[in-house]
Parts: C-alpha cells; sequence; structure tokens
C-alpha cells in the first residue's frame, strides 16, 4: 500500500465530501425549480459547450467570456435523479476514504481541477457543435483514481447474486475499480449506442485521480506522519 493510515493517528475531520454532496444535492434542487425550458437554458448557459472547444484557435476563443469557468459550473449541473445520485453515492464511498488521507483542501482541488480536465478532454473528444457536458462523473472518476493510487490493496463489499439468494463478498478495490475503467474505456469506442455518457469524461478523470495522488504522495505521507505526532 502506497499511503498507510496511521491506527493511532487521530480521526480527522472530512468536511470536503459532505460539502460537495451537499452542493450537488441542492443544485439539482434548485434547477429543479425552474420551467423545463429554463432548466435548459440553464445548462446552456453553464453547461460545458462542445462546439466552441472544437475549434482550431481553442485558447484564442477562450481567452474572452467565461468558456473555462464552464469546465466548473458543469460539474453541477445534472440530466435527472439517476445521473445525481450515482454520482452522490461513488463520492461517498472513495471520497470519504480519499479526503482522510489527503486532507479536505487538496481532495478539493482533485475534485474541482479533475472534474475540469475531464470535462475539457469530453467535449474535445465530442468535438460537434453545439454538446453539452455536463454533471460530476468526470470529477467522481478523479476521487476513484485516487482512492486507488491510495489504496490499492484495499477491499470493497459488493452484493453478488447467487440463484434466489444475495451474497455480500469482498473483493479487492483494484479488481473491481479496474473493471470499472475497463468498461469506461470500452464503451468509449462503442460510441452513443449506450446513451448519451461522456465516457472520455470518466477515462480522463480516473487517469488525472491516479496523477494527482501519485504526485501528491510525499505531502500526503508528511500529513499523515504529522496527524501521528512523529
Amino acid at each position: 500500500m502506497f499511503v498507510s493510515i496511521p491506527s493511532r493517528a487521530q480521526p480527522a475531520l472530512r468536511w470536503a465530501t459532505p460539502l460537495l454532496f451537499a452542493v450537488l444535492l441542492l443544485a439539482f434542487a434548485w434547477a429543479s425549480t425552474h420551467a423545463e425550458g429554463a432548466q435548459r437554458q440553464l445548462m446552456d448557459d453553464w453547461g460545458a459547450l462542445s462546439g466552441e472547444m472544437a475549434r482550431d484557435d481553442l485558447l484564442r476563443a477562450w481567452s474572452h467570456g467565461d468558456h473555462w469557468l464552464r469546465l466548473v459550473t458543469a460539474l453541477f449541473l445534472h440530466a435527472d435523479w439517476a445521473h445525481l445520485l450515482g454520482n452522490l453515492v461513488f463520492l461517498l464511498i472513495f471520497g470519504l476514504p480519499a479526503e482522510r488521507a489527503m486532507g479536505p483542501w487538496r481532495f478539493l482541488l482533485l475534485f474541482l481541477v479533475g472534474g475540469a480536465f475531464a470535462n475539457f478532454t469530453a467535449v474535445l473528444a465530442i468535438g460537434a457543435p453545439d454538446q453539452l457536458v455536463i454533471g460530476a462523473s468526470g470529477a467522481v472518476s478523479a476521487v476513484i483514481g485516487a482512492y486507488l493510487a491510495l489504496f490499492p490493496r484495499a477491499r470493497l463489499g459488493v452484493v453478488v447474486p447467487l440463484g434466489l439468494f444475495l451474497e455480500f463478498v469482498r473483493a479487492p478495490a483494484s479488481l473491481l475499480i479496474g473493471l470499472w475503467a475497463a468498461l469506461q474505456v470500452g464503451f468509449a469506442y462503442i460510441g452513443p449506442a449506450f446513451g448519451a455518457v461522456a465516457w472520455w469524461a470518466h477515462i480522463a478523470g480516473f487517469a488525472f485521480g491516479l496523477a494527482f495522488a501519485v504526485l501528491s504522495r510525499r505531502a500526503i505521507a508528511r500529513r499523515l506522519r504529522k496527524r501521528q505526532g512523529y
């Protein structure tokens, strides 16, 4: 395990994950109070618009206006409850232990910058004009990537259907997350037949999270030693 969390360390206050959870939930609830047409306008105004990013003069065009800001604001827009709840569940499962190791401020940086990078990659990959990328999936994928780097030997509880019964088992996180990552790559090449999902946002976010955690390992290790009192 590349980062070891000492058992004698004082429990850390984890506020970034609950804060992000609450903001994502409140943002969706607030958007839901708008009429359908107003909701669409909200997404048009604050979602990541791929048509602008597909231009050859990308950086020059983006030097004007709020295009870069859209990469972040798009993280807090979701198409429906299923889209939102999936991200919230994964945020809690992987975010709480990752934040415990990384600390809240580094975790916030991971979520926001990783999510923005994932959205940027997705809109470039889509390349079609006037297509919106919304949702926190890329940011949550960055959290999953960081979790794998931080806890490569961890085990996750899963429910496996065995005939008429459900069996709760603990499987290696590396296996489950590896299968998930492989599916993202496969779906990215299969195309839109599986729905309007920005698969490249998942892939880019996951890669960003892995790299972020590895590059931050010394700072994280120092933080954990300080918490332990060494």
